[in-house]
């Protein structure tokens, strides 16, 4: 059986499988709403979690996380001092997405920045409304949390995520280049 699900998105953006609050025609997604759920991971969902983060090594032709990188990640999400928030999706309980996000901060805005480090979902769980489901989710907390921007980026060549964030409404940045700096105690891979 299947129903309708919607998720609010922000009203300034052009969305879909939403209501806006502007009173503008909304469509939903038809998700089988009593399998699929969105929250924030527990430590049981470990071992799940590093399976994916695995999967989705596999899927960016990366190397995965070495057992003691894995035990890092796990360290800072469910630790004494977690450094991120992990949220997963599930579908009759077993986890088939995550989500990585941690608050950045904007001097323009002087808010808050929430920013999603990485979006896997499973293989087997596309085109069940799962990324639409956790992306709604996320909007949700940032809005909740007082955040004045939910941003992220996309691989050039996944052009299916990009779709998805398109039809969301959220806003290509092609004029910013992101750099990066290998510290120290971090190893690149190959």
């Amino acid at each position: 059986m299947f129903a309708k699900r919607c998720v609010t998105l922000p009203a300034s953006r052009r969305t879909v499988n939403a209501v806006r609050p502007s009173g503008t025609p909304w469509r939903c997604l038809r998700v089988p709403w009593f399998m699929l759920s969105v929250r924030q991971a527990v430590p049981g969902d470990g071992p799940a979690y590093i399976e994916l983060v695995r999967a989705l090594a596999e899927f960016e032709k990366l190397p995965g996380p070495t057992d003691e990188a894995a035990a890092r990640l796990l360290d800072d999400a469910f630790g004494p001092a977690p450094r991120y928030t992990l949220t997963v999706a599930d579908i009759d309980g077993a986890v088939v997405a995550y989500a990585v996000t941690f608050p950045t901060y904007s001097t323009f805005l002087a808010r808050p920045t929430l920013f999603l480090e990485d979006i896997f979902v499973h293989p087997r769980a596309r085109r069940q409304g799962v990324a639409t489901a956790m992306m709604g989710h996320l909007v949700e907390v940032a809005r909740a949390g007082g955040y004045g921007r939910f941003e992220w980026m996309v691989l050039d060549w996944n052009t299916g995520a990009q779709f998805l964030y398109d039809g969301m409404g959220a806003e290509r940045l092609d004029s910013w280049r992101l750099y990066r700096m290998v510290t120290a105690g971090a190893h690149p891979p190959g």
